[in-house]
């Protein structure tokens, strides 16, 4: 396969990223197609869906060798999955899918562009492939989980202090709050005095974490280098 599209988003690292799409609805993207795949007529009908199924690439998390087994960091790390009953990025083919809501279709200078929100993938993720999320179809009500069921209401509450606050746009405000309530951390870290450090649209937010309580303790302006 080859890439069809790049994804343009405001994590410059894997840090912080959410676990799936969704999680964060306030994260905005932009799927950018190369021209080969930018004709107008390969979207056709496309802008009547809410939401697409994107299909990407871990292009971050590629290794030669895999493991039939990884430790979800949801687990605290020590308890071993079998690969293909987890969503980690470290599997035989590194294949993502997410699915994300679908905002607009525009082309600027004759590159389609999908705006779409709820995204969990890098700056710069290669595309292989969209398509439309089919409401009834795609979502089956009578689904069960298994031990996902034990992890997915881990939430932090998030102490910003109102002077850190003002040193971010307003508009990215809701979806750092989110990104950190969903606490980035590998669950088997547990250092109150340890500082972390989440990129995002320019910044580097830092933050300590005790219990359940999160604390922004600094933010700084990335140059360009940086980022």
């Amino acid at each position: 396969m080859k890439p069809i599209a790049y994804i343009k988003t405001d994590f410059g690292t894997k840090f912080g990223i959410p676990r799936q799409s969704g999680l964060v609805p306030g994260l905005r993207g932009e799927i950018r197609f190369l021209p080969e795949y930018s004709r107008p007529e390969a979207f056709r009908g496309l802008d009547g869906f809410s939401h697409i199924w994107v299909i990407w690439e871990f292009s971050e998390a590629k290794r030669e060798k895999w493991s039939p087994t990884v430790r979800p960091p949801r687990l605290g790390g020590n308890k071993r999955i079998g690969v293909f009953a987890t969503r980690s990025p470290f599997r035989p083919n590194s294949i993502g899918l997410s699915c994300l809501k679908l905002e607009e279709i525009t082309f600027e200078n004759n590159i389609a562009v999908l705006k779409v929100w709820g995204i969990d993938m890098m700056n710069g993720t290669p595309v292989f492939d969209i398509k439309p999320y089919i409401p009834g179809a795609d979502c089956i009500p009578e689904a069960t989980e298994g031990y996902t069921a034990e992890t997915k209401l881990h939430f932090l509450k998030v102490v910003f202090p109102e002077e850190l606050k003002k040193m971010l746009p307003e508009e990215i405000i809701p979806p750092v709050e989110g990104i950190l309530e969903n606490d980035p951390r590998p669950s088997y870290i547990e250092d109150p005095e340890r500082i972390y450090g989440i990129e995002f649209s320019g910044f580097d937010i830092k933050f300590t974490v005790k219990g359940s309580i999160l604390t922004v303790r600094e933010i700084c302006t990335l140059t360009r280098e940086d980022s």
